[in-house]
């Protein structure tokens, strides 16, 4: 066995680079806007300058600016127009910004496992919880990398289920050529500041289904039929607008798009080359064909090869210099205490009380997605990282864990 005391190895001598996220593009953006005579969204520049950018990159016929990811989820759920007791299948790891949607609108989320190097829905485990209550498949493209569309499409049509696509991580990847958000009836995005790209908050949601798309402004603003210019709500609806100054921001970070997710891919894809049959590692896979966004790193341990338990490895990983993290999630959210305590609207579950359905999380267990949450190490990806800075980083890991193996 090694010796298990390392002594701090700088590896990585230099710390993180960050990128530098606002600049002349914004001010110039922003600057416009505090020239208007209103800041609202309906028919505002900046909020079209904003549609404009994002379907440069995203062909979806149907486009809502929103003012964050989780809203635009909720949008997306909402158009489906759920009866109490219907089921969205989604998957554990996730933020609780995935689940929101289909709570408050009386659904019941159904936790599928992920596959164990993709970290995305496993086609299998979402074909076996399909009933007759099941609506939709809720597809998170974590970190950036592409979930199974073929197979997730194939199942959502012969079941007629919709699938709504979370690309709140995944700016920029692609399944096969195609923008993630523009394979499934909806695309979901976040603009919140700490992904690739951010007005503080914000969200897009889009679709180029005529059955969902017309109708998605009016789930996102009290139900207001600004097209026909009334205001006869026909049902509730939330009021989740989008403003000019974030939408300023925004339609200029979208013009930062391709550079940034360009160098991402860079990042990572070179990291998986360097770390490519080290001994104790799993590392993520990205399907042929698709492009991942990198979010974040993310690998795997076999920790039985190693004579430490993960925290201290991570401990020696940071000790060479290597940013790192043991943690994703702190568990799976199935595990978290609104599910556990099925505390849902003030300490109540009106579907589950109503006898709409008899899901109880405490008897749910993906046993994928724990071992992911046990074993696994995150690292931090951005554009600012330099090729000598990646092989650094792949050299500090490399060395640490030989010495660390049993």
């Amino acid at each position: 066995m090694n010796n298990p005391t390392l002594p701090a190895l700088p590896l990585v001598d230099e710390p993180l680079p960050q990128p530098k996220r606002f600049g002349a593009v914004e001010l110039e953006r922003l600057t416009a806007m505090v020239q208007q005579t209103s800041m609202f969204y309906w028919k505002g520049p900046q909020t079209t300058a904003l549609v404009d950018e994002f379907r440069r990159h995203h062909p979806l016929k149907y486009c809502l600016p929103c003012s964050s990811g989780t809203a635009a989820l909720h949008v997306a759920v909402s158009s489906l127009r759920l009866q109490p007791g219907d089921e969205v299948i989604v998957p554990p790891i996730s933020d609780m910004g995935t689940y929101i949607g289909v709570l408050y609108q009386q659904g019941v989320p159904v936790f599928a496992d992920v596959d164990p190097r993709t970290y995305t829905l496993d086609p299998a485990d979402v074909r076996r919880l399909i009933t007759a209550k099941t609506r939709a498949i809720m597809a998170v493209h974590l970190a950036g990398n592409p979930c199974d569309m073929a197979a997730l499409t194939a199942i959502a049509r012969e079941h007629k289920l919709a699938l709504i696509e979370d690309c709140a991580q995944s700016w920029g990847a692609c399944w096969q050529g195609r923008p993630v958000g523009t394979i499934g009836d909806f695309g979901c995005y976040s603009l919140n500041d700490f992904k690739h790209i951010g007005c503080g908050d914000g969200g897009i949601v889009g679709s180029n289904n005529d059955r969902y798309g017309p109708g998605l402004n009016n789930w996102a603003d009290k139900d207001y039929g600004r097209t026909e210019g009334g205001r006869d709500p026909e049902t509730l609806a939330p009021n989740y607008r989008i403003s000019e100054p974030q939408a300023a921001v925004a339609a200029a970070q979208m013009t930062k798009l391709p550079d940034i997710v360009a160098r991402r891919n860079r990042a990572g894809e070179l990291l998986t080359q360097r770390l490519a049959g080290t001994p104790g590692v799993l590392l993520p896979v990205v399907r042929p064909g698709d492009t991942h966004s990198y979010w974040f790193y993310m690998l795997r341990l076999e920790l039985t090869r190693f004579a430490q338990p993960r925290a201290e490895i991570a401990a020696a990983l940071t000790a060479a210099g290597v940013a790192c993290s043991v943690l994703l999630v702190r568990k799976a959210a199935y595990r978290w205490p609104v599910f556990q305590n099925h505390n849902i609207f003030g300490g109540t579950w009106p579907a589950r009380d109503a006898g709409l359905t008899t899901m109880d999380y405490r008897t749910v267990n993906c046993p994928t997605t724990e071992a992911i949450i046990d074993d696994c190490v995150k690292l931090p990806i951005n554009e600012a990282m330099t090729d000598a800075y990646i092989e650094k980083v792949a050299r500090a890991i490399r060395t640490v864990l030989k010495r660390l193996e049993k």
